[in-house]
């Protein structure tokens, strides 16, 4: 598939990987619908882009179809990249007594469900596009969260002409790894065997740019991560 001319959704598009993927799509040429819940580095980079930036908590079936029209509008939409997650950290026991059942719903909610939310909704839309030279009618990449769904997602949306991958990142320099400290940010890239550095959102977005113009890859999921295996602890 082409890049150019076609639309995109970017969830998670405000910020990191997100911002990324969002910046090499329109490089290429792309129209993208950004959708964020930070509403502020969403509207800018919208402006910065030329694009358009709908507020979404990607666990809201009605807020996902907000953004899924919003694509629509701009033409016909041709793919999704799921880049929404959070990844608050604590132990199953910790000092202050068991993991809050809370923190590990909403991390399901937003990184699984919402995910899973937004393929739904998008890929319903593609469906009914008229297929591409390749004879697919879109794209679905999500993040490794969601690793599980990627080949039966795949299976399922073969039907429709739809792929479905998956990229697994590992330590990326995003907003969530910037609020840590610094000395942590550094034994964390050290850890890396080549490169050893963390990972840029360009990194990911050549990725991106490859799964969306490979037709033959479906169904997998990529480790992006300089060759790293996390330790048990």
């Amino acid at each position: 598939m082409e890049i150019k001319d076609k639309v995109f959704i970017v969830t998670g598009g405000a910020s990191g990987l997100g911002a990324g993927t969002a910046r090499m799509l329109v490089q290429e040429g792309a129209k993208v619908i950004l959708a964020d819940v930070q509403d502020e580095a969403g509207q800018a980079l919208a402006a910065e882009l030329g694009q358009t930036y709908v507020h979404c908590d990607v666990t809201s079936e009605s807020e996902g179809q907000a953004v899924v029209d919003a694509a629509i509008n701009a033409g016909p939409l041709f793919g999704i990249v799921n880049c929404a997650g959070i990844a608050p950290a604590a132990r199953t026991v910790g000092r202050n007594g068991p993991h809050p059942l809370d923190m590990f719903q909403k991390v399901i909610m937003v990184n699984l469900v919402g995910t899973f939310n937004m393929t739904r909704l998008a890929a319903a839309a593609m469906s009914t596009n008229t297929p591409e030279p390749t004879g697919e009618r879109g794209v679905i990449i999500n993040t490794a969260s969601v690793a599980a769904l990627t080949l039966p997602i795949a299976r399922d949306m073969s039907k429709s002409v739809i792929r479905c991958m998956t990229i697994a990142p590992a330590i990326f320099g995003t907003p969530m790894m910037f609020g840590m400290p610094q000395e942590v940010q550094d034994s964390l890239a050290a850890s890396i065997p080549f490169p050893s550095r963390l990972g840029r959102p360009e990194d990911f977005a050549k990725l991106v740019h490859s799964i969306i113009t490979n037709d033959m890859l479906n169904g997998e999921t990529i480790r992006l991560d300089g060759a790293i295996r996390m330790a048990p602890k």
